[in-house]
Order: C-alpha cells, then structure tokens, then sequence
C-alpha cells in the first residue's frame, strides 16, 4: 500500500483519538514571524485537520495539504482553511506564497528531499519550515508499558522513519537557523479512547488473530493503570523550526 492511501480506513480513528497539540508548540512556530492573522501557512500532510486548526485559530490563513481523500472528509470545516487535494511534494501552490510551512506527525511518510525542496519553494524570505510532533515519554509507567506492546506488534518501521525524519529535516543545508522547542503534555483517555487511538496506527494489526491478542494486551494494560476508568498517556512534544533568513534559502 502507498503510504497516501495507508490511512484511508483509519481516517475516522484518527480523527476521534489522536491527541492535539499544547499552545507551547503553537507559540515557537509562529515565534518572532509578526502577526499570526497576517500570515498564510501550509500545513503538509494535514490528515483530519488537527494541526490545521490549531493555526487557523491564531487567525492565520491555512492551506491544509492532504492527498487522501477520506481524511480530508473527516476533517471538521473551518472558515481560516483551505483544503487543497495534493501532495506535501508537489502542492501546487504559488512559489513564495507561505510565511510558514508546517508537517505534523507527517514528513516521515514524504519523499524527504522532494519535500523539502518544495518547502523552501513556498516560502518567502524570512519565512519558516516546521517538523511538528509527538513521541512518547517511556520515562512514565504505564506510556513505557503501552510502547512495549506497540513495538511487539508493530507491522513495519513507522517509529525508526519518524526518528529518522527528524535528522534528515534538522540537518537540511537550506535553513539558516535551525531552534527545537519540547514541551511536556499528557492525554487523557478512557477506555474506548485508547482502543480508538489503537485503531488509528496505520502500523497495528486491524483485524486477525493477532489484532485480537493486541487488544487483549491493551485492555489488560487499562485494568492495570486504570483510575475511574482513566489512564494518562505521557507525550513529548516537538517543533523542529528551519528559517530561511530574510534573503530566502
């Protein structure tokens, strides 16, 4: 399967169970770039729309990029965004047309290079590039022990592309300047919210046997960290931020 139709039977779990952003990462992408209501952004890869209306909410005007057509669907409408059915590798947008350009818990699925070069092709001088996302935090009990059942079952490499991802972006030789902001969230959820969030990884198994004994393992994991019918799920997020400079890349 490409990995633009990965997420056409997932888009309604993503949409329910994948967790949003803190205002702290919102902040660091929009730091030092003037006033968010006179900026357009791209968001590659917008998926359900999550992160694109996180942005919009700032008053910035949002192009949200997304080639699967069932994510776009499930997205909730929001006047700031623009829904534009392309690839995060050739968008079509104008050249130079975006102050800041965002992938949220999406670049490791582009064409890295292809990506990139795009990028710095919609931006204008002193615009912004932008790796936004999540890892878990191992360090918290009950996160660790969630992982280690995802990484048992776990059908490909999706968690090494991401840690890739993040080196190939940081190191690009077209930024200028290159910051990372980290910022400490929990999510919060019930028990159907964490079969949903299951449901959403394109890398678990979804049906068979197998997907069976992975879901055993996540209930037995709840009945063991539940507290009135609630785990918390300790998260890390991440911006990693490419600026152009003022005289473009």
């Amino acid at each position: 399967m490409s990995h633009t139709g990965r997420f056409t039977e997932h888009a309604s779990a993503y949409a329910q169970a994948r967790p949003s952003y803190p205002g702290e990462i919102v902040d660091a992408l929009f730091d030092g770039l003037g006033d968010p209501a006179g900026l357009s952004v791209a968001d590659l890869g917008a998926g359900t729309g999550i992160s694109a209306r996180l942005l919009a909410a700032r008053g910035a005007q949002i192009y949200a990029v997304e080639p699967n057509a069932a994510m776009r669907e499930a997205a909730l409408p929001d006047a700031r965004v623009t829904w534009v059915a392309a690839a995060a590798e050739h968008t079509g947008l104008a050249e130079a047309s975006c102050d800041l350009v965002t992938a949220f818990q999406a670049f490791h699925w582009f064409d890295a290079p292809v990506a990139l070069a795009e990028m710095v092709r919609l931006l204008r001088p002193g615009g912004r590039a932008a790796l936004v996302g999540y890892e878990r935090d191992d360090a918290d009990p009950f996160t660790h022990a969630y992982g280690e059942i995802v990484r048992r079952y776990a059908t490909d490499d999706t968690e090494l592309r991401r840690e890739r991802a993040q080196v190939v972006f940081a190191q690009y030789p077209a930024w200028h300047t290159v910051t990372r902001t980290v910022v400490a969230y929990d999510q919060v959820l019930d028990r159907d919210g964490l079969a949903t969030r299951v449901r959403s990884a394109s890398y678990l198994p979804h049906s068979g046997p197998v997907a069976d004994e992975l879901h055993a393992a996540v209930s037995a994991l709840i009945d063991a960290h539940e507290r009135d019918g609630i785990v918390t799920m300790a998260l890390h997020a991440f911006v990693i931020a490419g600026d152009v400079g003022a005289d473009g890349a």
